[in-house]
């Protein structure tokens, strides 16, 4: 770590991550601020985009690090604040569910000791982030199957945390029979394609909803979007490759198409849902870019990250 001789730590900790995880990772963190001695403030998030909020008042107050305690969620709203802040490396400390984007960067799961001398020491890489319709994502967007799910979920959140993983799995099961698939035109770096659509996933990272690897051979530093398209199926076909997306093993199906591409854009004949890193929006029209190495990262360079210069 070099970015200066005495650089200031800020930490964003979401109190309610993975469940109060991200409170024991927090009485941790100060133990591992003290023993080094370092500049360093601690901030906890009140609210809804607060994460934002505090990492934009972090940059201006020219703090070299932010980092994010918590899930996905905490890093996706710290990381869009700082998009437009380029000397800012940015940290992520896994303390949430999914934890998807930590696996890009290599990071463990919970921290040991040893953990937290190489996340100190700050080893830096550069990341993608994609654009879609001017909002920022840093993991994947999708259309389709999965998006429909995130509705249901998203429609009835407390029915689903009263259920927990049941509830979540009953709205899988009922879309795995009743989801009817989209129609897109697919404009692909100028060539067009109609096609049907059971899932369109475009991602930086390779893992997605927890656990999910549709995009297996991405990597989030290369410049290009990995680009995974499931064609019309019938249910057994939708079992199939559903069993195999977990492992990454579905590439092979006859129904499954798998692009790169710096941008695209897609249409669809009536308003559907789409998610951004699991955020819900709705549209006809999706206009997608990455912007290359537009952040940098502390990542853990003797892991098994997903990059492919560092």
């Amino acid at each position: 770590m070099n970015e200066t001789t005495n650089p200031r730590w800020a930490f964003i900790v979401n109190p309610v991550a993975g469940n109060g995880k991200s409170l024991v990772v927090e009485k941790q963190l100060k133990i591992e601020i003290e023993k080094r001695n370092l500049n360093a403030e601690i901030a906890l998030t009140e609210r809804k985009n607060h994460a934002s909020e505090l990492a934009e008042n972090f940059a201006k107050r020219d703090f070299n690090f932010i980092v994010a305690v918590g899930g996905d969620g905490t890093l996706n709203e710290t990381a869009k604040a700082l998009v437009n802040f380029p000397d800012i490396i940015l940290g992520l400390i896994p303390a949430g569910t999914g934890n998807d984007f930590a696996q890009i960067l290599a990071l463990p799961k919970s921290f040991k000791n040893a953990d937290w001398n190489t996340f100190f020491d700050a080893h830096i890489c550069k990341v993608d982030v994609g654009r879609c319709n001017g909002n920022l994502f840093f993991n994947g967007m999708g259309l389709g199957f999965d998006a429909q799910v995130a509705v249901e979920n998203y429609i009835s959140p407390d029915e689903v945390k009263k259920g927990g993983a049941n509830k979540y799995i009953g709205h899988i099961l009922k879309n795995l029979f009743f989801f009817k698939e989209q129609n897109m035109i697919i404009d692909l770096e100028g060539k067009q394609m109609k096609e049907t659509c059971f899932i369109h996933t475009i991602s930086i990272g390779r893992r997605y909803a927890g656990g999910f690897f549709l995009t297996p051979k991405a990597f989030a530093d290369d410049g290009l979007f990995d680009i995974c398209m499931v064609k019309k199926l019938n249910l057994f076909q939708r079992v199939s490759i559903l069993l195999k997306v977990p492992k990454g093993t579905h590439l092979s199906h006859p129904k499954v198409n798998y692009y790169q591409a710096d941008k695209l854009k897609i249409k669809v004949d009536k308003k559907v849902a789409y998610h951004l890193d699991g955020e819900l929006f709705f549209d006809t029209d999706f206009d997608i870019d990455i912007l290359k190495h537009k952040l940098r990262f502390i990542y853990f360079p003797k892991g098994n990250h997903y990059l492919s210069s560092c």
